[in-house]
């Protein structure tokens, strides 16, 4: 018989997983990277689940992002080397694909803080306050980051006319 802390994981991993899952593969840039990350911030959670059960999420965004920055630092080297050409997709004509991948790209490109930054604001729509929290920084911090984050993909992508003419990178937030 389980405990109600098995219960209650259960059912937040089961409802929550899928979007943990996004959030670790657009800090990752990488399917199998991203699937590593989260089982390890899975398991953190797992054993700490009486002091978080109140914000889980929180608690596993925060992971996520101090993970995924550990793993960087312990690399010692750049996000773009540690991703490889090898993890590159087979260029599919699809609009959508295409879009896709134009973006994951120009987030491979930023700066560990303000990918994480950009992930949590704009592709999670988390409020700055909360974006900060996982952080672990100020809310103008955060804004600094997501600002010059957004100036650096909007310079990636203003050669692609695809990627411009179908997404608007939320300059009205």
């Amino acid at each position: 018989m389980r405990d109600s802390r098995g219960a209650e994981f259960d059912e937040f991993v089961r409802t929550r997983s899928v979007a943990l899952l996004r959030v670790a593969y657009l800090l990752t840039g990488d399917r199998h990277a991203a699937e590593d990350l989260l089982q390890e911030v899975l398991e953190q959670l797992y054993l700490r689940w009486r002091r978080v059960r109140s914000s889980p999420e929180a608690y596993a965004r925060r992971a996520l992002v101090n993970r995924s920055i550990n793993r960087w630092r312990r690399r010692a080297r750049r996000p773009e080397q540690a991703l490889g050409d090898h993890d590159r997709v087979a260029r599919d004509h699809a609009d959508d694909v295409a879009l896709r991948q134009a973006v994951v790209a120009a987030l491979r490109d930023l700066p560990v803080r303000q990918r994480a930054a950009v992930v949590l604001r704009y592709l999670e729509d988390l409020p700055t306050a909360d974006v900060a929290a996982a952080l672990g920084c100020s809310e103008g911090t955060v804004k600094s980051h997501t600002s010059r984050g957004l100036a650096r993909l909007r310079a990636a992508l203003t050669g692609s006319s695809l990627v411009m003419s179908t997404v608007d990178m939320g300059s009205s937030r």
